[in-house]
């Protein structure tokens, strides 16, 4: 028989959030993989438990050496378990290739759900929560990360970032640039621990304020595009919207595809309007 795999959720900041079940699957488990096995012990000492099992490392520079240990330990009969530094492993944290082997493998895969800073940071931020996407880490490259917040510039859904501070105020401003200064945005810090914030506010001004310097674990909520109105878009309008697709890797037939469905604008006007528009280029 094959063993388990446990993506075991932890605490994003108080240890008090830990669910019970997390500390009985540290105690049982045959091998801990931990991010890092520092922060492993930390918790079980807050948990007061001792590990069960080997504890062995489990990161992003190992990740790719270390998943095939693992994947015959399950496959063997182990019930390892998966923890991160924070929250739940292979969201937008290590795990996801163990996962897929352990998949290939017929493996059985389980959860301990835990805290989770999405959704807590959609909780408190204000903004509409009915429907949102979570696009993780935003390229590091100012070319990169634009191209990728074009993208995401007409989605009506509320958005959600993770990023670092030393990064954050690169990241409000280039959100600003591409969303609008105006876009309604809130910036939490440090959830659910001593120094907890939520910024609310315009994009403009929480790019002003970051550029001051801000600590601590971030996770950014940005409220959705507004729905267009179709008749308040010109041809020079449409142009623009299918250029920012091609730029960000589209093909232009996709792209005119998109602008329609998001615009409410026939296709064949979408597209008239590109062609107009490559024939009057000199």
């Amino acid at each position: 028989m094959t063993g388990t795999l446990v993506l075991a959720g932890t605490p994003i900041g108080d240890p008090l959030d830990a669910p019970p079940r997390l500390a009985a699957e540290l105690a049982a488990a045959d091998v801990i993989a931990a991010e890092d096995t520092r922060r492993l012990r930390r918790l079980t000492r807050q948990l007061e438990i001792e590990p069960g099992g080997r504890i062995v490392s489990y990161f992003e520079g190992n990740e790719s050496a270390r998943t095939p240990e693992l994947a015959e330990e399950l496959a063997g009969g182990a019930r390892v378990v998966l923890v991160t530094d924070a929250g739940m492993p292979s969201v937008s944290d290590p795990g996801f290739r163990l996962v897929a082997a352990a998949v290939e493998r017929g493996v059985r895969i389980t959860a301990v759900p835990g805290p989770s800073a999405v959704l807590t940071a959609l909780a408190v931020s204000g903004l509409p929560v009915d429907r949102f996407c979570f696009e993780g880490f935003l390229p590091r490259k100012q070319g990169e990360r634009l191209a990728r917040l074009r993208e995401a510039a007409q989605e009506r859904r509320t958005l959600v970032y993770f990023e670092a501070p030393h990064r954050l105020d690169a990241t409000l401003a280039a959100m600003a640039e591409v969303f609008g200064g105006s876009r309604e945005a809130a910036v939490c810090r440090e959830l659910t621990k001593t120094y907890e914030e939520v910024r609310r506010g315009p994009l403009d001004a929480l790019a002003a304020w970051a550029a001051e310097g801000v600590r601590g674990e971030i996770t950014v909520v940005v409220r959705g595009a507004a729905p267009p109105d179709p008749g308040a878009l010109g041809p020079a309008d449409l142009v623009a919207r299918v250029e920012a697709r091609e730029e960000a890797g589209e093909r232009r037939k996709e792209a005119i595809a998109a602008v329609a469905r998001e615009t409410g604008v026939p296709k064949r006007e979408v597209f008239d309007a590109v062609v107009a528009r490559k024939h009057a280029k000199p």
